[in-house]
């Protein structure tokens, strides 16, 4: 049975393939160009904002560079779902301050990277990530891996 690829959260990132690759979605305001992550849709978050603009949806730099990271090797606490008798895996989360809006977001790391593959101001690009497999679905996120680190 084939499955279905299913973004965890609609609307957050497109793979749009030749048109640009794997990228983030925000939105950017018309009034004052302030840029969000998650998106936004309902209102500019900005105080300064003049007011009267209109909320773009934008593709978001494909690259930026390492502002902090660190690992995760405890399994979460409840409410999160996690099985207790799947062995539990150290992972690696990345902030990542994209290059042309200046803002940080946080991501894991691609599979394979460690903190040890890491260092703040290194530069880093985003690509599409699995979260989770079930019998029907791909749950795809985002990841983030060193420029020039192979797939």
């Amino acid at each position: 049975m084939e499955r279905t690829r299913t973004p965890v959260v609609s609307g957050w990132f497109t793979d749009a393939g030749a048109e640009g690759g794997f990228r983030l979605l925000g939105t950017r305001c018309s009034a004052c160009t302030a840029v969000f992550f998650p998106r936004e849709d309902a209102y500019c978050r900005n105080p300064h904002c003049p007011g009267g603009g209109e909320l773009a949806e934008v593709p978001l730099s494909p690259r930026g560079r390492v502002w902090s990271y660190t690992d995760g090797r405890y399994r979460p606490p409840a409410p999160y779902v996690s099985d207790p008798d799947a062995p539990w895996a150290p992972y690696t989360l990345v902030a990542v301050e994209l290059e042309a809006e200046g803002m940080v977001v946080l991501g894991q790391a691609a599979p394979g990277i460690t903190v040890a593959d890491l260092a703040v101001g290194m530069e880093v690009e985003v690509v599409a990530g699995v979260l989770n497999e079930d019998a029907g679905t791909v749950w795809t996120t985002w990841r983030f891996r060193p420029v020039g680190v192979g797939a």
